[in-house]
């Protein structure tokens, strides 16, 4: 049979611009990966974790890797602007796709904050800085007012238009991959002490479970984060079917090798005499930023210098194109009925400028919630790993009911990498522990309040395929994951109910996730949209984005 493609109509009708290279798709994903992450996350696994943190970080790259092979599939079927949001929603319907769609927006809408929160931390070098966060990093006084304008000339730099921002961002990234890769190859010729990995309190002086939680709580997870941009911008590729798949797998190689190798030399670089004999008590009093506190320590002060810079340039760059992604969440949003119509509004140069404010005002109101990096951390790995979650269902609804839509990558063994994806996105899920799962909750009934508002009100004429059936799974997962976590180590403390977790060994954690989410992604599978109301759900929200060859 033919490969099935969605008809284009002449002139289309969100004149959204598809003049983005591989080079473009490839380096907004990277520059997303390559953020606060490599500043900071070395740090914080190797406290959580010990040098153990170099497991970590392998079991966090295969995780991440496998949601991203899943992920190529769809953004080659479906090149269109913020594509994440959009997957469940043509797979189970508006009851579903509404909450995946919020999950999507949500995470991307955090993180350009969260990179402003790194970027000031590293300021306290700096007199005239130096009361804008205090000693743990949290946000003070002036700093407050820094972070805002940040967060507008994040904003501001959208409105140049995507063909100019990607030239910006490809500068950008270039820098950005140079600047660690440096640091690596100093560190290795002239300061790596093989002895450190079993320094301090030992390998892995926290267990397995140490490891577990290093992955979703210390960063890890969040560093590897970023390589779907590139799908974000789907709407805006010049050749999606073949640049959007090769991209996304690109773009997450190099950032897990690039964190693997930083996560070795930073363990290997730390001086004898400042290995603490407990890892959980590592720091370096005085220096901000653990990556300018080991290359100050071990007299490369120079490139202490350098990083301070780049501690401005990596996070600032993520923080665009986070702005970026979340502005075109927005579209998909609006054009799926889900917010008031005019959300996805552009301009004459086709800006989605009503999103860049809406992303504008969230990563401002995170500064009052979250304004520590270490505590933002968890919520929005859990945010976007819950984003992630989606993608692999939807997949298996694409693979069995649109088995004839053309594939430019086409996932080899889907049928097995899409369940162990959808386990892998619980595990992280699971592993952020209970009061990071707790407050997303909170986040979640605030999206279900503006969609609910949305429909109730008719504010966008997008008519919803809300299909209750198809999403009947839905709440049985959003309560269930929570409920395993409760009853878990990772649980919120049980002296109030019971003094032993129900669920306490690291295998039984996994176990029951495990079997949780085999039972969910069958149950999806099972009640997903029939193919003609799956071919309604794409034809009436992407038919005029998808390109015509």
């Amino acid at each position: 049979m033919a490969a099935e493609t969605a008809p284009a109509t002449a002139g289309v009708s969100n004149h959204l611009k598809r003049n983005v290279g591989l080079i473009g798709l490839l380096w907004a994903s990277e520059t997303s990966i390559i953020g606060s992450g490599w500043l900071k996350g070395a740090e914080r696994a190797l406290v959580t974790a010990g040098p153990a943190a170099i497991i970590a970080w392998g079991i966090g790259s295969v995780a991440i890797i496998i949601l991203a092979l899943v992920h190529a599939e769809l953004g080659g079927m479906f090149p269109v602007a913020g594509g994440s949001a959009r997957f469940a929603h043509y797979a189970f319907g508006g009851a579903a796709g509404a909450s995946f769609g919020w999950f999507a927006w949500l995470q991307a809408a955090s993180v350009a904050p969260i990179e402003v929160e790194a970027t000031l931390s590293y300021t306290g070098h700096y007199s005239f800085a130096s009361n804008w966060t205090t000693a743990s990093g949290t946000l003070h006084g002036w700093g407050y007012v820094v972070a805002i304008l940040a967060m507008a000339l994040f904003v501001g730099v959208n409105f140049v238009g995507i063909g100019a921002l990607s030239r910006i961002n490809n500068a950008i990234t270039w820098w950005k991959i140079a600047i660690p890769l440096a640091t690596i190859l100093i560190v290795a010729v002239t300061h790596f002490h093989p002895s450190n990995f079993t320094g301090g309190n030992g390998f892995m002086p926290s267990g397995i479970e140490g490891v577990f939680a290093a992955i979703s709580g210390s960063g890890i997870i969040f560093s590897l984060l970023g390589f779907e941009q590139a799908i974000q911008l789907g709407g805006e590729s010049s050749n999606p079917k073949r640049d959007i798949p090769l991209a996304t797998i690109l773009s997450i190689l190099i950032g897990a090798a690039i964190y693997i190798l930083l996560q070795v030399f930073f363990i290997g670089a730390i001086p004898a005499a400042n290995i603490p004999h407990v890892w959980a008590d590592l720091n370096f009093p005085g220096i901000s930023g653990p990556w300018a506190g080991i290359t100050t320590l071990v007299g490369l002060g120079w490139l202490a210098k350098v990083l301070f810079f780049d501690a401005v340039v990596s996070p600032f760059g993520t923080g665009i194109i986070y702005t970026t992604a979340t502005s075109r969440y927005s579209i998909a949003m609006d054009k799926n009925g889900y917010w008031p119509k005019g959300a996805g509004k552009l301009n004459k140069n086709g800006i989605p400028w009503v999103g860049l404010i809406l992303s504008f005002i969230v990563g401002c109101a995170c500064f009052i919630n979250y304004s520590n990096w270490n505590n933002f951390v968890g919520f929005i790995t859990s945010a976007s790993v819950l984003m992630y979650a989606g993608a692999p269902l939807a997949f298996g609804v694409f693979r069995s009911k649109l088995p004839e839509w053309e594939r430019p990558y086409r996932l080899f063994a889907g049928g097995v990498m899409a369940p162990l994806a959808f386990v892998v996105a619980n595990l992280v899920i699971f592993w952020s522990g209970w009061p990071t799962l707790e407050g997303l909750g909170l986040a979640i009934l605030l999206g279900y309040v503006v969609i609910v508002v949305t429909q109730v009100f008719k504010l966008n004429p997008t008519s919803l395929i809300l299909d209750l059936k198809a999403a009947s799974w839905l709440p049985v997962y959003l309560v269930g994951m929570g409920v395993i976590c409760w009853m878990s180590d990772f649980g919120p403390g049980h002296s109030f109910a019971f003094k032993t977790p129900w669920i306490h060994a690291w295998w039984s954690d996994i176990l029951v996730v495990t079997l949780f989410s085999l039972a969910i992604y069958y149950w999806a599978q099972a009640v997903s949209l029939a193919p003609d109301r799956l071919r309604e759900a794409i034809d009436s929200t992407s038919v005029e984005e998808l390109p015509s060859h």
